[in-house]
C-alpha cells in the first residue's frame, strides 16, 4: 500500500488479517517468498526470455498468489502484491462476537446515510472493508439478513455487494456451503 493510502490502524478491525493489510508494499514482501519465472504464452520475445512472471508464497496465511500478465517483472510483482491483499481479506478470518460487535470507524466511514457500503474494489480501504464484513458475517453463522442487521445495511444492499465482486461473491458461497446453507443465487 502506498504511503498516501495508509490507514491509521485504530481505524480497523484488530485481526490477523488487517495487521497484514496495514503494512506497506515492501513490509509485505518481506513476508513472502517470492518465485520469479518465465511465463508462457504471447507476448514477443521479452516475456520468452525473462524472467517475468511472479508467485508469492505468503507463509503466515499460508496464502500464494501469481501473476504473469505483463512483460514487466516490476508490474507483476505490484499485480500480486494487489491480488495477495484480496487473497487475504478474502480468507483470512477473525472471530467476532455478534452481541457486543462494534464497527471500525473505517467501515462506519464507509456506510451512507441511507444504509449503503459505499466502497469500490479500485478504493484502497476496499480490501480492509470486504475482511471486516465477512468477518461478521462469519459471526452471523453466515445469514446475509443477521450480517446486514449488524452492520446497518440492508440484506438487499449486502447481498448487491457481494455480488459486484467474483471472487467475493465466490467466498460467501464458500463460507456458506460450509455451514450447510444455500449459495446465493
Amino acid at each position: 500500500m502506498e504511503d498516501a493510502e495508509r490507514i491509521p490502524p485504530e481505524d480497523c478491525s484488530d485481526s490477523p488479517a488487517v495487521r497484514w493489510l496495514l503494512l506497506d508494499d515492501a513490509a509485505l514482501l518481506a513476508q513472502c517468498k517470492v518465485d520469479l519465472y518465465r511465463a508462457s504464452g504471447p507476448g514477443g520475445q521479452k516475456r520468452n526470455k525473462t524472467d517475468s512472471a511472479v508467485r508469492l508464497r505468503h507463509a503466515s496465511s499460508g496464502l500464494s498468489v501469481v501473476a504473469t500478465e505483463s512483460r514487466s517483472q516490476h508490474e507483476n510483482k505490484a499485480k500480486a502484491l494487489r491480488r495477495l491483499r484480496q487473497a487475504v481479506a478474502l480468507s483470512v478470518r477473525a472471530p467476532v462476537d455478534a452481541p457486543a460487535y462494534t464497527m471500525s470507524p473505517l467501515l462506519g466511514r464507509c456506510i451512507t446515510a441511507g444504509g449503503r457500503l459505499h466502497v469500490g474494489r479500485r478504493d484502497h480501504r476496499y480490501p480492509f472493508v470486504v475482511a471486516e464484513v465477512l468477518d461478521v458475517l462469519a459471526a452471523c453463522e453466515v445469514k446475509v439478513s443477521r450480517a446486514a442487521e449488524l452492520l446497518g445495511v440492508s440484506t438487499a444492499h449486502l447481498g448487491s455487494f457481494f455480488a459486484k465482486d467474483p471472487g467475493l461473491w465466490t467466498r460467501v458461497n464458500q463460507m456458506r456451503g460450509a455451514a450447510g446453507l444455500k449459495p446465493l443465487r
